[in-house]
C-alpha cells in the first residue's frame, strides 16, 4: 500500500470521528435541554396551579373576622407561611363544614388542614405526621361528676357551640333517647359565660379555643376532663399536579416551622392548668 493511500485512509477516519463527536454532542445537548424543560415544566406546574385552601368557618381556635368578613385563625397564618416558603400561588376561603367537604369532593377546594376524615381518604393525600393536635374537653364548675365518656352525659344539661359536630358527638347529644338538654350558643366566650351563670352543668369545647378564653377570665373552681384527642393533618387533593411530590415538599417545610410559636404570635395565649 502506498503512503498516499494510507494517508488518505487516516484522513477519512479522522473526519468520521469528528462527525461522530458532533452528532454525539448534538444528541447530548438535545437530551440535556429536554431535561431542563421537563424540570422547569414540573416547577411551573406546581407554582402555577393555584392552591385553593378551604378551612372551616367554625375554628378550633377563637377566630376574628377580617375586612372581607372572613374568619381568620392561627391555622390560616400557618398555611400562609407554608405556601410562601413553598413559593406557591394560593387563596383561602372559609366555608361551613358541610360546604367545605362538598367542595373538597367536587374539586372546588384542593387543600385543607383537617382531622383524618374517612370520607377524604380515597381522593386526598394526608401528611404522614400531624401538624397540630388539640383536645375535645368537658368543662364544669365545682364538684360535679367528672365526664370520661359520652355516655356520662346522659341525663345532663350541656352547653354546645353552634356549627360544631364535635366529631359526631352532637348527634349523640341531640338524640332524644339520651335525655340530654342541649343549650346552644354562638361563641366560645358566650359558652363560658353561660357555664359561669349556671345555665347548664357542662360545657363541650376544644382546648385550643377554650384556653384563650380561660386565660382572659377567672372562673372560680373551673375544672375539665378530656373526651377525645384530635390530630390535624395537611390534606392535598390527588388531582393536584405531582401531588405526592408536593406533599413531601410541604412536609419538609412544615417540619422546619415552629407551629406553636406561630399560633402563639397569632393571638392564642398559653393555657393555665385546670383542676
Amino acid at each position: 500500500m502506498s503512503k498516499n493511500t494510507q494517508s488518505q485512509k487516516n484522513k477519512n477516519v479522522c473526519i468520521n470521528c469528528l462527525s461522530f463527536r458532533k452528532v454525539f454532542l448534538s444528541f447530548f445537548t438535545l437530551c440535556f435541554s429536554l431535561l431542563i424543560v421537563s424540570v422547569d415544566g414540573y416547577a411551573a406546574d406546581n407554582n402555577n396551579t393555584e392552591i385553593k385552601y378551604g378551612y372551616p368557618n367554625q375554628s378550633i381556635f377563637v377566630a376574628t373576622v377580617n375586612g372581607k368578613e372572613q374568619p381568620t385563625t392561627p391555622m390560616l397564618t400557618v398555611a400562609q407561611q407554608l405556601f410562601e416558603r413553598a413559593n406557591l400561588t394560593w387563596r383561602a376561603t372559609a366555608y361551613p363544614a358541610k360546604r367545605l367537604f362538598h367542595n373538597l369532593k367536587n374539586g372546588e377546594t384542593n387543600f385543607t388542614i383537617l382531622v383524618r376524615a374517612s370520607s377524604l381518604l380515597e381522593n386526598f393525600i394526608f401528611s404522614e405526621k400531624p401538624v397540630y393536635s388539640t383536645s375535645l374537653n368537658i368543662y364544669y364548675i365545682g364538684d360535679k361528676k367528672p365526664i370520661a365518656t359520652k355516655e356520662d352525659l346522659i341525663g345532663t344539661r350541656v352547653i354546645t357551640i353552634r356549627g360544631y359536630s364535635y366529631g359526631k358527638l352532637r348527634k349523640f347529644i341531640e338524640d332524644p333517647k339520651n335525655n340530654i338538654t342541649n343549650e346552644v350558643t354562638r361563641t366560645h366566650r358566650g359558652a363560658f359565660r353561660m357555664l359561669e351563670l349556671g345555665r347548664a352543668d357542662y360545657l363541650l369545647d376544644y382546648g385550643s379555643a377554650a384556653q384563650d378564653i380561660i386565660s382572659e377570665s377567672s372562673i372560680s373552681d373551673l375544672r375539665t376532663n378530656t373526651i377525645k384527642q384530635l390530630k390535624i393533618f395537611l390534606v392535598l387533593s390527588q388531582s393536584y399536579p405531582n401531588a405526592d411530590e408536593l406533599m413531601k415538599r410541604l412536609e419538609t417545610i412544615i417540619e422546619s416551622m415552629d407551629i406553636n410559636e406561630i399560633i402563639k404570635r397569632s393571638g392564642v395565649k398559653a393555657s393555665r392548668k385546670l383542676q
